[in-house]
């Protein structure tokens, strides 16, 4: 009976309507999961028991999206009492890009030695009247999440820096002591024989004429408010206008407060015209023998032709034109968007060998422009890339297609808006169009022009760039280099043939 009765108790314990004892062992594990808090077996959940994706996980912060509202905001511009121009565009996100575009660059240099504006590309985020040295400004930017650039191009130097919004106000004090309150020691400007003493950027004649004096002396007369604008995406307009009032305005140039160039040398900002002249430059070199890494040896020419500026009504087909020109180099991955039909694969990359790379590219300025293709290719076949070259460039007058017209027009559109995406390129964007007009034209404003461009504007801008001089660059073996004077005749023929008198091959 006892021994029946701790049977029953064993039963008792160990079975219930969801549980059946199956051992020692199966205790144990029973037990000793973390997954149970009892001996008894839960029933699976089903998938529909879970949570929905659709509903936000639970302890995290609510999300907040864009809408339409908020993305759809239109450039403000706002002049300070001193002539400086403040643009802005509101973006959604924590993040913002501010700087200064500076209507300044290498064109005006004219009464300077050449390679003040690299000078100052290199100088800047140094020391400044504030901040002892380049380490204190990156420190400051660094607590901000931020990160700051220069650029100097032939007719703008563009300050800018990327930080949380939250940020904004030290920004702009950065932005002011970089621009106009640097300090530019002895020390820092004494750029002898490092990367300034490159002779495409800065002659080596001219680094020992270059000091602290001349570099004061050019801000003083380049970096005035006139000549500024301070952009900013992704902040409010309000903020950036009350920040730059109290770095830009209430605060003076350094060269305003010191004395730091003599009286006697001041000279004016060189308004002059471009003038465009054509021409030749050749620079016969030995190219490097990269025998061991495989690589070919390579002469590299250019030929350009006179554009138009961005002001001119033409400008909006001629960069349809670059587009259907397009090109690249020898070896593409391709993909879509990447301009594998467009005329300088098509014609040249796709059909002669010998070809390793030719692109189209269009350089617009304030009152001119350039059109021009580089190609390259092994120094034997370098008459005959000329040939090529300027066949093609004859060619963008002659009959144009529908299918590459349209092409070309979708390649320009998309990539307009796909770059204009990025908070820097817009930054830029915004910063040049009101340094050059005052105001901003929308991105919908040139997919509109864009669209309106048809097969005989192309033919008329392609006319107006074969009327001009050509401009001509090349380095490397230029034994077989042509004369300026055959590039000229081949630019004039019809049918765009050198006088050679001979027939070009695909397979020589």
């Amino acid at each position: 009976m006892a021994l029946q009765a701790s049977k029953n108790l064993t039963s008792s314990i160990f079975q219930s309507k969801n549980t059946i004892w199956k051992g020692p062992n199966h205790l144990l594990r029973r037990c000793t999961s973390t997954e149970w808090s009892n001996l008894t077996e839960r029933p699976k959940k089903k998938v529909t028991d879970m949570p929905p994706m659709s509903e936000p996980v639970r302890g995290l912060p609510k999300a907040i999206y864009a809408n339409f509202r908020e993305e759809n905001q239109h450039t403000k511009v706002t002049i300070m009492p001193n002539g400086l121009r403040v643009a802005s565009e509101n973006r959604f996100g924590e993040f913002c890009t501010v700087g200064v575009v500076i209507d300044s660059g290498s064109r005006y240099e004219v009464a300077y030695p050449s390679g003040i504006s690299h000078f100052l590309e290199k100088l800047a985020f140094n020391s400044t009247k504030h901040y002892p040295d380049r380490d204190e400004i990156i420190n400051k930017l660094e607590k901000h999440g931020g990160i700051c650039d220069s650029q100097a191009s032939r007719d703008t130097f563009i300050y800018a820096a990327s930080a949380y919004t939250t940020g904004l106000n030290d920004v702009i004090q950065l932005l002011a002591e970089a621009t106009l309150r640097p300090q530019i020691t002895p020390e820092e400007a004494a750029y002898r024989d490092n990367t300034l003493g490159l002779p495409k950027l800065c002659p080596s004649k001219n680094l020992d004429k270059i000091d602290r004096e001349m570099l004061f002396l050019y801000l003083s007369q380049h970096y005035t408010p006139q000549r500024m604008v301070v952009a900013g995406v992704g902040v409010e307009h309000e903020r950036l206008v009350e920040a730059v009032q109290k770095y830009f305005v209430d605060s003076k140039p350094l060269w305003e407060m010191e004395q730091l160039f003599g009286k006697k040398n001041i000279s004016g900002v060189d308004k002059s015209v471009a003038q465009y002249t054509g021409g030749i430059e050749q620079e016969e070199c030995d190219i490097p023998q990269f025998a061991s890494a495989g690589l070919p040896v390579l002469s590299h020419i250019m030929i350009g032709l006179e554009g138009c500026s961005h002001q001119d009504s033409d400008f909006i087909a001629m960069c349809v034109l670059n587009m259907m020109m397009g090109g690249g180099g020898s070896f593409s991955a391709g993909g879509p968007g990447k301009g594998m039909y467009t005329r300088l694969y098509t014609n040249v990359l796709n059909r002669y060998h010998w070809m390793y790379s030719a692109t189209a590219y269009n350089h617009a300025y304030n009152d001119t422009g350039l059109f021009c293709i580089h190609a390259s290719a092994p120094p034997n076949y370098v008459r005959d890339m000329v040939e090529v070259i300027v066949k093609e460039l004859v060619n963008m007058a002659s009959s144009i297609g529908d299918q590459e017209l349209r092409r070309a027009k979708t390649q320009l559109q998309s990539m307009l808006l796909m770059n204009l995406e990025s908070r820097p390129v817009m930054f830029e964007d915004i910063g040049r169009q009101v340094l050059a007009t005052a105001h901003r034209k929308r991105p919908e404003y040139f997919i509109k022009e864009i669209e309106k461009i048809t097969k005989d504007d192309i033919v008329q801008v392609a006319k107006r760039l074969l009327m001009s001089q050509p401009s001509v660059a090349a380095r490397g073996d230029l034994r077989k280099m042509p004369s300026l004077e055959y590039i000229q005749a081949g630019l004039i023929d019809t049918e765009g043939k050198m006088p050679s008198g001979r027939k070009l091959s695909l397979w020589r």
